[in-house]
């Protein structure tokens, strides 16, 4: 386990943590199911490797009412029955969008047109609000090393 190296910057920053609480308040309120979000959430925060966001976001989908198998898999959302095709849409954009640079087409059409198939343009914009805000902690808690909160017990350890 690493040691933190400083604080979250936007805690060192309030105005920053301000604005960052007040985009995900915002957020909240454009249609999109709370399920959908921290589903999203969980799924870019595993992928930035930011392990205060994955505990945050596993806790998050289970109070959205996940099922235990949805939760344990999400890292394998492809290779599993557990996922609705609008879920498997919201996937696949915050894969997409919290990959940028992994292909010459960052989000491809397949990708977009899925989700828009299921979100109308606000509930995208929620939920690219939702991604771009969760990526944005996750590049605050890595770098500096933030750890997860929480006891060993409850992490099954």
């Amino acid at each position: 386990m690493s040691i933190e190296r400083m604080p979250n910057p936007a805690i060192l920053i309030p105005e920053a943590m301000q604005a960052l609480i007040a985009v995900n308040h915002a957020v909240q309120g454009c249609g999109v199911d709370g399920k959908l979000l921290a589903l999203s959430h969980l799924r870019a925060s595993q992928i930035n490797g930011c392990s205060p966001c994955v505990a945050g976001g596993a806790q998050q989908l289970r109070m959205h009412g996940a099922t235990d198998e949805q939760v344990d898999t999400v890292a394998a959302w492809r290779e599993t029955p557990w996922f609705s095709d609008e879920e498997r849409a919201a996937l696949a954009l915050t894969e997409a969008v919290t990959r940028l640079a992994d292909r010459p087409d960052a989000v491809p059409d397949e990708v977009w047109d899925m989700a828009a198939k299921y979100f109308d343009q606000r509930e995208l914009a929620g939920l690219l609000l939702n991604i771009a805000v969760t990526n944005a902690f996750n590049r605050l808690n890595a770098p500096t090393r933030q750890q997860a909160r929480g006891s060993r017990q409850a992490a099954g350890r």
